[in-house]
């Protein structure tokens, strides 16, 4: 059971506080956590988190700290997961989600929090559900907040979907246009180790479905290649058993954009780019020559290429240059090589010296790159959709599928 739920901002303060059940958390918790979290700030705090009083979980989107409180034992993933959807459903609502929004926004969010949890356990957390009893923000409601004084944009009446055996679709489906459309999107991790060996490649990867279809639709989505995913976790809305039996996604969708299903595919053998870096030190000096190329073809355009690195501690000076893209030094000595897309008629080439403080003749800590990347039209497990099936429908739907690959945590060492 949680007692609180607080919101803070990526300086430690407080914008929202919720408690949820009758004893009251005090918000000094928060002034210990942030001192926890500065602490800790060289790795990456764990989620969940043992105080001399409570139990703190919490999770980090765009700048904004989500936090749960309780004295009580509970699971934590299902903790960790009530925030996360939380955080998505404050995302639905707003567009986005950041300090300045959620400050300007702060009555909805409230209202929000209010719905989703009762007496300290998960109650209502269907968008659809939550948009019928709370209207999202939009410039007329603020408009006439601002006339009439009130801030309230609760619903006078129950959703009907509420009552129903699939409570998280409308029972009347509004503007629908009879179109559905599944999208892969994958990340792909990657380690790489400074002989240039592939130490680690996997890709996690959501089905996201677009749904506007009228009435109770049944779907069926079948893949290719089901045996090669692992770790699979599914919206609400799947039944089970199809699955299990025959690897078949068998549910009633909800309206609009939802995440059907998440997976993993682990040990891939192959990358799309490979970066070479190599840094030889002496006298002071380092050279620095990185090399970025196409190493597996994946058939599409491999936009968006990034290359970025820290610049080791004792650099008194950087002068880097490339013969493609962009080379910028950060305020926090990061340095970023933007690329775009790599050229049919030469390798991108990222050279120049790094100077050493005065004393000190080799470099002894080399830097790992961070490589980002973005491919439109493929996701690179090699996942693919065979069949969508469509029924309980007026009419035959319009259906489209699309596939995005990107890069998640790749690594290449020096």
């Amino acid at each position: 059971m949680l007692q609180c739920i607080f919101l803070l901002s990526d300086s430690g303060e407080v914008m929202v506080e919720k408690q949820m059940a009758g004893h009251r958390v005090d918000r000094a918790i928060c002034g210990w956590f942030w001192d926890y979290v500065v602490a800790h700030a060289a790795g990456d705090p764990s989620k969940v988190v043992v105080s001399p009083t409570h139990y703190l979980f919490h999770i980090y989107r765009n700048g904004v700290t989500f936090l749960a409180c309780t004295q009580v034992e509970m699971p934590p993933l299902m903790a960790i997961e009530f925030l996360s959807r939380v955080a998505d459903v404050l995302t639905d609502y707003l567009g986005d989600l950041n300090e300045d929004i959620i400050k300007d926004n702060f009555v909805i969010v409230y209202q929000v929090l209010d719905e989703m949890m009762d007496n300290g356990f998960p109650l209502t957390t269907e968008p659809n559900i939550l948009k019928e009893m709370i209207a999202p923000p939009n410039i007329v409601n603020k408009m006439l907040n601002v006339v009439t004084g009130q801030s309230s944009t609760l619903g006078s009446k129950l959703p009907d979907a509420a009552a129903s055996f699939v409570p998280w679709r409308s029972t009347v489906a509004k503007d629908a246009s009879n179109e559905v459309y599944v999208n892969i999107v994958e990340e792909l991790d990657a380690c790489v180790n400074r002989e240039g060996v592939l130490v680690k490649c996997e890709a996690y990867g959501e089905v996201q479905v677009n749904c506007s279809l009228p009435g109770v639709p049944e779907l069926t989505v079948s893949f290719a290649n089901p045996a090669i995913i692992n770790d699979v976790s599914f919206h609400p809305c799947v039944r089970f058993k199809p699955w299990e039996s025959n690897q078949v996604l068998s549910f009633v969708p909800p309206n609009g954009q939802f995440k059907l299903m998440s997976y993993r595919v682990k040990k891939l053998k192959k990358t799309p780019i490979y970066v070479k870096p190599q840094l030889t030190s002496d006298s002071g000096n380092c050279r620095v020559d990185v090399m970025v190329g196409i190493r597996n073809d994946p058939g599409k355009p491999i936009d968006s290429i990034t290359v970025q690195f820290q610049l080791p501690p004792l650099i008194v000076s950087a002068d880097l240059t490339a013969n493609y893209g962009t080379v910028d030094i950060l305020a926090d000595k990061t340095c970023l090589w933007t690329i775009g897309q790599i050229p049919k008629d030469r390798a991108p080439v990222l050279s120049g010296s790094l100077r050493l403080e005065e004393g000190l003749a080799q470099l002894h800590t080399l830097p790992t790159f961070q490589v980002k990347f973005k491919i439109m039209g493929v996701a690179l497990s090699g996942l693919q959709i065979d069949k969508l099936d469509v029924k309980n429908t007026p009419r035959a739907p319009y259906k489209g599928f699309r596939a995005q690959t990107q890069a998640g945590k790749y690594e290449v060492r020096s």
